[in-house]
């Protein structure tokens, strides 16, 4: 009976609503294989007719390119040159983005402090960066900061543990006689994180104070100290050493690579600031009262009540913030550095196909905005209130 009953009401097939969701997305898949064959299509029939190889085995040929500061051979391959752009890229998005946090999240505090001169500076930093084009940044932090630094043949060397020139920059860094120590290392940095879990959950299951920071800090601290006497002393600070125009010893970096970092740290740390003012006005007022009402101090209120729920909104939008950031380091083009976008279009300008090295290109930064979002998102996940 209720199986007639299922029939008499079931409406038919064009106004049956699940299969209209079901054709509508069967159009669309359609739809855009269609398109893409199309553009395929085109893409392989102009190159054909142009004697354009849709292959990539001009990847094995010579490069060809001039990479600043860095010991490839113009005649190793192009794949060897595409992997300098990114590693280059790397190290702008690995450098960059703590600073730019750091920064985002100062400013935005400062933009709501009830200090005046606090507040109207923090409003004039967001207002005046946030609105001239990342390019313009990047050519006024090179030619207004870094090209103004002494000239490489006559470099600044202050405290004798830095070398500053127009040049590159160099700082001490470590360096190691016994490469397994930082294996040993990062094992127990690894390890720390395992105990900052661990803390956090005693605190949620038991509410007793977690100090996740000092049991995290103290699992490095220990073991790095074991392992440094246990392997007679591997590490040792090395010095920057000026040898006419070369710097020999301690951590380089080109004078473009400090200008497009602080640049691009700089304009993406204007929007992240706007992000957290508006996370945390967003959070209730009554928080504020209650944590005043507990006699909590300015900083104690941010740091335990404010930010932790400001975050959980900003986090999404500040993710945005670290992918645009590392898709503007291309700009660096403007500056002379080699990050991935300027060797592939030496490579382009070489006489290797461009179509493959556009693709390749593309792949580069999916690649790191991919990496970025899903790394920001297992935090954001964690940060969320769990719901019944």
């Amino acid at each position: 009976m209720s199986t007639e009953m299922d029939r008499a009401v079931r409406p038919p097939l064009w106004r049956d609503i699940r299969v209209l969701g079901l054709a509508a997305q069967i159009f669309a898949v359609g739809a855009v294989v269609f398109i893409l064959y199309i553009l395929w299509f085109n893409l392989t029939n102009n190159m054909a007719r142009q004697g354009i190889t849709t292959s990539f085995d001009f990847l094995n040929n010579p490069g060809g390119v001039n990479v600043a500061d860095n010991p490839i051979s113009r005649n190793a391959s192009a794949t060897r040159f595409i992997l300098v752009g990114i590693k280059n890229t790397f190290a702008l998005a690995v450098a960059g983005i703590p600073i730019l946090t750091i920064v985002g999240v100062l400013v935005g505090v400062a933009r709501l402090s009830t200090n005046w001169l606090v507040n109207r500076f923090a409003a004039f930093y967001v207002e005046s960066l946030r609105n001239i084009p990342p390019l313009l940044v990047i050519l006024i932090a090179f030619f207004a900061v870094i090209l103004p630094l002494p000239p490489a043949r006559d470099p600044a060397t202050p405290f004798g543990a830095f070398v500053i020139s127009n040049l590159r920059i160099s700082v001490p860094w470590l360096e190691s006689s016994e490469p397994s120590y930082f294996w040993i290392v990062l094992g127990a940095v690894v390890l720390a994180v395992g105990v900052w879990i661990w803390r956090t959950r005693v605190n949620e299951r038991t509410g007793q104070r977690h100090h996740r920071v000092l049991w995290s800090v103290g699992v490095v601290a220990v073991i790095a100290i074991i392992a440094y006497f246990l392997l007679s002393r591997p590490v040792t600070i090395s010095l920057p050493v000026a040898d006419g125009s070369s710097v020999s010893g301690g951590l380089s970096g080109l004078g473009g690579f400090f200008a497009v970092m602080l640049a691009l740290s700089l304009y993406t740390a204007s929007h992240v600031a706007e992000i957290v003012r508006g996370s945390i006005q967003a959070v209730p007022k009554g928080q504020s009262e209650a944590a005043n009402a507990l006699a909590l101090s300015g900083f104690q209120r941010l740091r335990h009540v404010i930010l932790p729920q400001a975050m959980r909104s900003a986090l999404p939008p500040i993710i945005n913030q670290y992918l645009n950031y590392v898709k503007n380091t291309s700009l660096a083009i403007a500056v002379g550095f080699a990050e991935v976008t300027s060797i592939v279009f030496q490579l382009i300008g070489n006489g290797n196909p461009a179509t493959q090295l556009i693709l390749i290109l593309m792949g580069a930064y999916l690649l790191f905005s991919l990496t970025i979002s899903l790394l920001i998102n297992i935090l954001n996940r964690r940060l969320q209130l769990v719901t019944r």
